[in-house]
């Protein structure tokens, strides 16, 4: 053997061992050290070292075997049909490749057929039933042993204890995925957070680690699903094709995939990737890539098998959303309400197409939990719009010098000092709206739309009138138009920009007490809280003086709103703050007197619904206005509805409230009554009343 053979033996051993040491964390640990598509990578190599030496392929290999072996904890089964694994694709000449293998096995001249199926990324079982009764389930383990899990299979509502129907065989396995579907997996890990406990690192180890849980209980509080892709056993009559299959499958009460499609040839087959890899992002579930299946189950017997994979079922792969990097340091960001979020900066990695340099990790306690430490490697997730995070942190790639990341005792922008509520996870700066980080959110929430409503005061336009100096909290907002020349000679701001900036902070005076105190940012004071508060109490000053418990005398405010209120109202920084405030000229954010006088308050404990879409206004503009005019918005028709507001395509609300006899009005009376603060008279401005 010279040099370059024993070089190349030397790396396909290396392969081989790391492959099975993967293997044994995914399978059989359910703590994967590295990224699927990293693996990925590692198994395509060492197929590619076999083929160039063929005579170094062993029964042993990872190519040649399929996933790991069973556990210890649970009782073996042997597969009646062995549960194989499948060969990946990657690029679309890999799918026409693949169709042209199969086309020439079959001595075909036309299209091939396929179903072509979402590749869930779960966990691999085989339901036994027999006579209509489940019988035993089992993992895939290494193809041809795996463990069983019967009883906690049980626990998964989606699986059929009982075939429905009739026409089932005296015999079948059913086979098909455990997922965990993703608002269950971040359901989960919250709850997880809150308990001081490891979150999941994805559903598919969500999945796994329930299903491999000993005491069964455990598994069924988990939030788990199946869905049925194909069968192994059966004694009876199989149908022609794997459609069938699967409608067979869904009558007999089994769920199967929605989204599956029977497909033409390659071209078919991506076509059907390209559709699924649009939608990926907002599906219920994670996809990791799509399967194609011959669909004419006779044709599937003459293409036959190899050791590890079928010849008529290929898995395109979609790219991966999750990689493995260096974490560089660790940077604290500190948001509007004061909380400190840990990022991870990392050395640039592709992930899902995207580069990625940052991460977040959520809270110290998590970053704790994870024990992530400068030098880590790590793997980093991301999927749709989700902020990147930072999944786990290979352990065996450890460096001796990764340093701790240390928990902050001051807030990193203000130096002000930083608590951890009882109960609570997060850590957060006590400096209010007196630290900067805070400042520039705190003016975005209180010019926003549905607070005081400044338009044309964005982020930008906030960052530099912070930065010129001109701002340095709200209360400065309303000295501007002392600052006019100042204020045009800005870059991108004008005489018309500036008139318009100013016309919208003289309108924001005459917002309502509700949106005022809504516009504060009061932790847990959410919009129809502050409207609540606004309504019972008539003045801030009664707000102010009222205690806790009077506080929670009010509709939607407990113990945890009236706290946070009740500690605003006493931070002295906040005082300080609203004292400015109340030397504001020509306001009306004090008093609900808008709300308290019969001419301004035509709807005053009526009931309102709005349907149908308005040209004027957005549906939340609307909602503010009529709330301001005493109405109660409510999203359904019923015996208490006073009015309905009508836009254009209203849809079943119209009919509802017509047969209730309930007034109809529609966008051109409905601006009536907003402008005149009087209801216009039945058909004044329209043919909408009713």
């Amino acid at each position: 053997m010279n040099a370059a053979d024993q070089e190349a033996w030397q790396r396909v051993q290396w392969l081989r061992q790391e492959l099975r040491r993967h293997n044994e964390k995914y399978f059989q640990q359910d703590a994967p050290e590295i990224a699927d598509g990293a693996y990925d990578r590692l198994f395509a190599e060492l197929l590619q070292w076999e083929a160039r030496y063929p005579l170094w392929v062993s029964e042993d290999s990872p190519t040649q075997r399929v996933g790991g072996r069973p556990g210890s904890r649970f009782v073996q089964v042997r597969h009646g049909v062995a549960m194989l694994s499948l060969d990946n694709l990657f690029q679309p000449e890999d799918v026409a490749a693949f169709d042209r293998r199969l086309r020439e096995g079959l001595g075909q001249v036309g299209e091939v057929g396929y179903v072509a199926e979402p590749k869930l990324d779960g966990v691999a079982v085989s339901l036994l039933y027999r006579a209509g009764c489940l019988l035993r389930a089992a993992t895939r383990g290494d193809g041809q042993v795996g463990e069983e899990i019967t009883e906690q299979v049980r626990t998964i509502a989606a699986v059929p204890q009982q075939l429905q129907g009739s026409g089932w065989p005296e015999l079948c396995e059913v086979r098909g995925e455990v997922y965990m579907p993703l608002a269950g997996f971040a359901a989960w890990n919250e709850q997880a957070r809150v308990r001081g406990e490891r979150p999941f690192a994805n559903p598919r180890n969500g999945a796994a680690g329930s299903l491999r849980q000993l005491d069964v209980s455990i598994t069924a509080e988990r939030p788990l699903q199946f869905f049925a892709h194909g069968y192994g056993q059966w004694q009876g009559a199989l149908p022609e094709s794997h459609a069938v299959l699967l409608q067979w499958l869904q009558a007999w009460g089994v769920p199967v995939c929605p989204l599956w499609r029977r497909v033409e040839g390659a071209a078919g087959c991506l076509a059907f990737y390209e559709d699924l890899q649009r939608q990926r992002d907002d599906l219920p579930y994670e996809v990791d890539g799509v399967v194609y299946k011959v669909d004419c189950l006779a044709d599937r017997e003459r293409l036959g098998a190899l050791s590890r994979t079928p010849r008529w079922a290929a898995a395109h792969k979609f790219a991966a959303r999750e990689e493995a990097t260096l974490l560089l340091a660790v940077d604290v960001q500190v948001g509007r309400t004061g909380v400190l979020t840990p990022v991870a900066r990392l050395q640039a990695v592709r992930v899902g197409g995207v580069t990625i340099t940052n991460a977040t990790l959520h809270n110290f306690q998590e970053l704790a939990l994870k024990d992530v430490r400068i030098g880590d490697t790590v793997l980093v997730r991301r999927a749709g719009d989700v902020i990147p995070e930072v999944v786990s942190v290979v352990l065996s790639a450890r460096p001796e010098n990764a340093a701790m990341v240390p928990v902050p005792e001051r807030c990193p922008v203000c130096g002000g000092a930083v608590q951890q509520e009882e109960g609570k996870v997060a850590l957060r700066c006590l400096a209010g709206l007196t630290c900067p980080a805070q400042r520039k959110e705190a003016i975005k929430h209180f010019v926003a739309r549905r607070a005081m409503d400044m338009d044309g005061l964005g982020e930008r336009l906030i960052e530099l009138l912070l930065r010129e100096g001109l701002v340095q909290d709200v209360a400065d907002l309303f000295a501007l138009s002392q600052h006019r020349d100042r204020l045009a000679a800005l870059e991108r701001l004008g005489d018309k920009s500036v008139d318009n900036l100013l016309a919208a902070i003289e309108a924001a005076k005459q917002r309502h007490l509700g949106r005022f105190l809504f516009a504060l940012g009061i932790r847990e004071v959410g919009e129809a809280t502050a409207l609540n508060l606004a309504r019972h109490f008539g003045s801030w000053q009664a707000l102010q003086q009222a205690s806790q418990e009077e506080l929670q005398g009010v509709a939607e405010v407990g113990t945890v709103v009236a706290e946070q209120f009740w500690q605003f109202c006493r931070e002295p920084n906040n005082l300080l703050l609203l004292q400015r405030l109340q030397q504001v000229e020509n306001t009306r954010w004090w008093q609900m007197v808008a709300e308290n006088m019969e001419g301004d308050r035509p709807l005053a404990g009526k009931t309102v619904v709005l349907t149908g879409t308005l040209a004027s206004m957005t549906r939340q503009e609307a909602k503010a206005r009529l709330e301001g005019l005493g109405a109660r918005v409510s999203g359904s028709v019923s015996d208490r509805t006073f009015l309905l507001i009508a836009g254009a395509a209203p849809g079943s609300k119209r009919q509802q409230a017509e047969a209730r006899g309930v007034r109809i009005l529609d966008e051109g009376e409905l601006l009536t009554l907003l402008q005149q603060k009087v209801l216009p008279a039945v058909g004044e401005s329209g043919a909408g009343g009713g």
